[in-house]
């Protein structure tokens, strides 16, 4: 038997999900998560062969990351409405065997779960072709962590002390960061950081406080669309699609 464990903060989505899954041969559901603590819970000691996780605000790159040092056999594919394709990279990354579309129609849902059960992947062909089109720079600990701080709205001094470093030291960095990405200002890296760091929210403390490096890891890559040189279509004998091609930047 398969053991599924879903999460999803819509339970009348997920009780549709539910009533499909359970009369699918193999398939043994586990009690359905609203939370992202329950989930954590379920995922230690419920022991799931597969983790369906919704695609919420709160599935961050942390709550992935975390995840994956919690699971050792475990497999997880992403229920989502859509999914940009710098969280999609990063979750790849991560250990993530599938990206499966609400959207799809249920026989196509039941046959997902069963190809990543069976060892396999699951992701869109336009999905996948998105990431010919982007380019993906490397980050070291420091400047992913400086990054996902600069995500999160946190002015140079707010950074220096939570890294503990000076805020001439930011400065540099962010300076180094600008070139190194190629974008023009910290507002522009910040959106990329926010883009490849979650859906669309980050985390926030017990007490409304956002969540300092210690708590929260550092971005290893961003991942960025890649510019498209438009190239004028030549008279050929067998035309072919044109490629994205990368900057000469970088």
């Amino acid at each position: 038997m398969t053991r599924i464990l879903l999460y999803s903060d819509e339970p009348i989505l997920a009780k549709g999900l539910e009533s499909v899954l359970r009369q699918v041969e193999g398939f043994d559901l586990l009690p359905t998560c609203i939370t992202v603590t329950c989930l954590m819970e379920q995922v230690a000691h419920g022991a799931p062969d597969l983790v369906l996780m919704d695609l919420t605000p709160e599935i961050t790159f942390a709550v992935l990351s975390d995840m994956k040092h919690a699971m050792t056999s475990s497999k997880i594919v992403l229920w989502v409405n859509s999914i940009s394709t710098e969280l999609a990279f990063q979750a790849m990354g991560l250990g993530v065997r599938g990206i499966l579309r609400k959207t799809l129609p249920t026989d196509l849902q039941v046959k997902c779960l069963q190809k990543v059960q069976a060892g396999e992947l699951w992701f869109e062909k336009a999905l996948t072709d998105s990431f010919l089109c982007a380019r993906r720079v490397a980050l070291t600990q420091r400047e992913g962590q400086l990054v996902s701080l600069l995500s999160q709205g946190l002015k140079n001094k707010e950074i220096a002390t939570t890294l503990m470093i000076s805020e001439g030291t930011v400065k540099v960095y962010l300076s180094r960061l600008f070139q190194k990405v190629g974008v023009k200002d910290r507002f522009e890296l910040a959106l990329f950081g926010l883009k490849n760091l979650t859906t669309g929210q980050l985390p926030v403390g017990e007490k409304g406080q956002r969540p300092g490096a210690s708590t929260m890891p550092g971005l290893r890559s961003l991942v960025l669309e890649r510019p498209v040189e438009r190239v004028e279509p030549s008279s050929t004998r067998f035309p072919t699609p044109l490629r994205p091609v990368a900057s000469s930047r970088f």
